[in-house]
C-alpha cells in the first residue's frame, strides 16, 4: 500500500534559545514564547491539543493531559540559523562550515567584481534590507541611473532588484548568473532576481523572481525517496531551497493560506511526501518585528489545522516543525538561534501521543521519513512512533 507523509515547516517559529545562542548574539530569544507573552488574545487551541504546550521550554502555552500528537523539540546540529542550513539538515546534510552572511553589506571586492563583470554603472543599496522597503527607497534612483539595487538579508543571499521596463528580464537573469559565480565561492547559498514594475510610490514585485541556488553537495533523503519511486512534492519555496533536486513536483505558493490550500489539495490527489514551507511567519512578520502580525498568522494556521488533519487517510503522517527562530520582539531584524518544535500526528491513532524529548539534530526528520517509506537512510536517528 502506498504511504503518505506531510511535512510542514512553519518558517522561523522557534521555541527558545539553543545552548550556543550566545555565539550568535541571540541569548534570551524565544519566538513563540515571546509572541504569546506580547499578544493578550494569542491562542492556538488546535496546536495545543496536539501537544504544543507539552513541549519542553514553552511555559507560555498550557499543556494538555492527553496530547493527540507525539511532541518534542529539535536542536540544530549545523552551525547557522538560516533557511538553507535548517532545511538541508532536515534531509541529511549537515555542513561543517556555515554559510556566510553580510549584515553590513557586501565587501568591496564582491561589489567591484560584480560591476566589472556585468558592466553596470554601479549599484544602489548594498545593505541588509526588506525587499519591498528598499525598492520603495531606491526605485526612483534606479530608474534614473540604471544602477541595479543590490541587497541581502539575514539569509546568505545576494539579491538584485531591477525594474522590468529598465532592465529586461534576460539581462537581470544574466547578472544573477554572473553574481552566482562571484558570491557562491564566498559562502553565499543563493542569488535571487527580484524584478518589479510600476511607478513610485506603487512599485510592485512581480512573479518573475528567479532563484539561483547552490545545490545540496551530496545526496539527500529526497533523492533517495525519489529514486525508490516515491513521489516527492515541494510546496512554497522548497524547490528553490534544494535547487530543484529530489523533487518530483514543485508548486509555488503566494501566501501561507495558499500554501495550506495547496497542501490540502495535494493530500487529496497524491501519495508520497508532501513537503510545505509556510514563509509568511518569517518574511512578513519576523524580519519586520511585528508580533501582532506574527500572532495573527499563527492563529490563522491553527484554524486551518483541523482541515489538514481531516484530509489525511488513516496511517498517514503529519510532521509540523520549523527551520530556525525569528523572534519579533528581539533587537535587530535577523533570525534567532533556537530550538524548533516537533509535532508528529499518526492519523487514526487513538492513544495519546508520547514525548519525543529534545532531538540532537533536525536530521531525525529525514531518518524518520526514510524509515516510514521503507528506504535506507543513514543520517539522523529514526524517531520511534507507535
Amino acid at each position: 500500500m502506498e504511504k503518505r507523509a506531510v511535512l510542514i515547516v512553519l518558517d522561523s517559529v522557534g521555541v527558545g534559545e539553543l545552548p550556543d545562542a550566545a555565539d550568535y548574539g541571540d541569548v534570551g530569544s524565544h519566538t513563540l514564547g515571546h509572541i504569546a507573552e506580547a499578544i493578550s488574545d494569542f491562542d492556538m487551541p488546535n496546536m495545543r491539543a496536539l501537544g504544543l504546550g507539552n513541549i519542553e521550554g514553552i511555559p507560555q502555552i498550557s499543556p494538555v493531559d492527553a496530547p493527540s500528537a507525539h511532541y518534542g523539540r529539535m536542536a540544530e546540529k549545523a552551525h547557522g540559523k538560516d533557511t538553507a542550513t535548517g532545511h538541508w539538515e532536515f534531509v541529511g546534510i549537515i555542513p561543517d562550515e556555515p554559510f556566510r552572511t553580510f549584515p553590513d553589506g557586501f565587501t568591496d571586492d564582491i561589489i567591484q567584481a560584480f560591476i566589472e563583470k556585468t558592466g553596470v554603472p554601479g549599484v544602489l543599496g548594498n545593505r541588509a534590507a526588506s525587499g519591498t522597503v528598499i525598492i520603495e527607497e531606491l526605485g526612483q534612483e534606479h530608474i534614473k541611473t540604471g544602477k541595479p539595487i543590490v541587497y541581502t538579508s539575514a539569509d546568505p543571499v545576494f539579491q538584485i532588484a531591477a525594474h522590468e521596463d529598465v532592465v529586461p528580464l534576460e539581462t537581470l537573469y544574466k547578472w544573477c548568473e554572473i553574481a552566482y559565480d562571484i558570491v557562491i565561492p564566498r559562502g553565499q547559498s543563493r542569488v535571487i532576481a527580484r524584478p518589479f514594475v510600476g511607478e513610485f510610490p506603487n512599485f510592485k514585485r512581480t512573479a518573475n523572481r528567479k532563484d539561483f541556488t547552490f545545490p545540496p553537495p551530496s545526496e539527500t533523503v529526497l533523492d533517495r525517496l525519489q529514486a525508490a519511486g516515491i513521489r516527492t512534492t515541494g510546496i512554497g519555496k522548497i524547490g528553490n531551497i534544494y535547487a530543484h533536486q529530489g523533487l518530483s513536483d514543485e508548486l509555488k505558493s503566494t501566501s501561507n493560506d495558499h500554501g495550506v490550500e495547496l497542501t490540502i489539495a495535494c493530500i487529496g490527489d497524491r501519495k508520497g511526501l508532501i513537503f510545505t514551507n509556510l514563509v509568511d511567519f518569517d518574511a512578513l512578520y519576523g524580519h519586520r518585528r511585528n508580533p501582532r502580525g506574527y500572532a495573527d498568522a499563527l492563529m490563522a494556521f491553527d484554524r486551518q489545522l483541523p482541515s489538514i488533519i481531516e484530509a489525511l487517510d488513516e496511517g498517514d503522517l503529519l510532521i509540523i516543525t520549523a527551520d530556525h527562530g525569528n523572534d519579533p520582539t528581539y533587537p535587530g531584524t535577523d533570525h534567532t538561534r533556537e530550538y524548533v518544535p516537533l509535532l508528529i500526528v499518526e492519523k487514526g491513532r487513538t492513544e495519546p501521543g508520547r514525548p519525543l524529548g529534545t532531538r540532537a539534530s533536525f536530521a531525525d526528520i529525514g531518518a524518520t521519513l526514510g524509515a516510514y517509506f521503507g528506504v535506507d537512510w543513514e543520517v539522523g536517528e529514526v524517531i520511534k512512533l507507535g
